[in-house]
């Protein structure tokens, strides 16, 4: 059984990866800020490229490095690339608006996908662990402890930046990351040997899997014209302050991990299968009100984009559940593969929209363009869950 010191400790980690993968998009109008780093949208979009191919290449490794070094090694290898992300970002603070500062930021970003795609999973591993008895009720509340996290970064970048000093949430990252590593390292926090899955007969990726991880590029598209530019839709488009803009990404942020716990409650009287198809037309029809809002309502835009939150909430858990139960001989690798096909989808829309936006595409538009991709991916959730029973948990079961 696990100590309460180590329950605590990756709970607080969950919390503290949230801020951190939540910092670049939270500090999106500082990014862009002509009085500040002044980059361009293509040149924003670009920062997270690096973070995708990180995030997916850690991702597909970690399971392998655990095997072989430990989970607390890869667990604590994760926190210490996001700490060398936010001490690279602080140090990017210091010549923001030169040449030298967005190479320091392409760093930040690879560091951060770096220990995003190492800690998670980890993450995931030691709370199952821990809780034996009651896996799925744990890695629920695991990730909304870290989908918390991701809602404190707009709400932090918000109150620093009106002190004048935005650059006050990555010292703030760094310094939770540094007590984190330290406290950490003097925990045994390891897996019991009999918990690692036994290795698979190597058969190749089962074609049905190719469902799921086209549905998943589908959904981090989705999410990520939220996550990542729905701040700069807010100022460019609604006129809203920074404040205003930072509510809208917590809203968001905060919709996402409301929605996850309400769906899982109450799948008993709405099976999820329900929500499962419903949701991403729910999304769509919200992507529309986005692309209408009018150009003086930013109190509209801080409602419209939590209402998407709600709308992108259990789609990515679910489709790991569904995954997990039906590829059976693949679930092992099934969640690591649809995280991945997951962060493709982020890369495309974190990086794709920069240059539409600089060709003279407007953001609304853009939103609009977004609705036809999640009623696309509202008919591909029929692929996926074809005669399929709802899955037993709304959050998956570590593989």
């Amino acid at each position: 059984m696990a100590t309460s010191a180590e329950t605590r400790v990756v709970n607080a980690a969950g919390v503290v990866q949230g801020i951190a993968l939540v910092t670049f998009p939270a500090a999106s109008t500082i990014l862009t800020d002509p009085a500040d780093y002044d980059l361009s949208s293509s040149q924003y979009g670009a920062l997270f490229l690096p973070q995708v191919v990180t995030a997916i290449v850690a991702a597909l490794l970690g399971a392998s490095l655990g095997k072989r070094f430990g989970t607390k090694r890869v667990y604590l290898a994760g926190l210490c690339a996001g700490l060398v992300s936010m001490t690279l970002l602080l140090a990017s603070a210091a010549v923001a608006g030169d040449s030298g500062a967005y190479p320091l930021l392409l760093l930040a970003t690879a560091t951060l996908g770096a220990g995003f795609g190492l800690t998670v999973p980890a993450l995931n591993t030691l709370t199952a662990d821990f809780h034996r008895d009651a896996p799925d009720r744990a890695v629920l509340v695991l990730n909304a402890l870290l989908g918390f996290g991701t809602v404190l970064a707009p709400v932090f970048v918000a109150i620093f930046d009106g002190l004048g000093a935005w650059w006050g949430l990555p010292l703030t990252s760094a310094i939770l990351l540094t007590v984190l590593v330290l406290v950490s390292a003097r925990l045994p926090l390891e897996v019991r040997a009999d918990t690692q899955p036994a290795s698979q007969t190597a058969r190749g990726i089962p074609r049905r899997f190719w469902v799921y991880a086209g549905f998943a590029v589908l959904y981090g598209i989705c999410e990520t014209v939220n996550g990542n530019w729905s701040q700069l839709d807010m100022t460019s488009e609604l006129g809203a302050t920074t404040t205003e803009a930072s509510l809208a990404l917590t809203a968001f942020w905060g919709m996402v991990t409301v929605g996850r716990i309400f769906f899982a409650a109450v799948q008993r009287i709405v099976p999820s299968r329900v929500t499962y198809h419903a949701l991403p037309f729910f999304l769509a029809a919200v992507f529309v009100v986005i692309a209408r809002l009018p150009h003086d309502g930013p109190a509209l835009g801080v409602l419209a984009f939590g209402l998407a939150g709600l709308g992108c909430s259990a789609l990515l858990p679910l489709t790991i559940s569904f995954g997990q139960e039906e590829l059976t001989a693949f679930s092992a690798a099934a969640a690591g593969g649809i995280i991945a096909f997951y962060q493709l989808g982020y890369g495309i829309a974190a990086f794709g929209v920069g240059p539409l936006l600089d060709g003279g595409v407007e953001l609304p538009t853009v939103y609009g363009l977004a609705a036809v991709v999640a009623a696309g991916m509202g008919l591909w959730s029929f692929a996926v869950a074809r005669r399929r029973p709802s899955p037993v948990s709304l959050h998956p079961r570590p593989g």
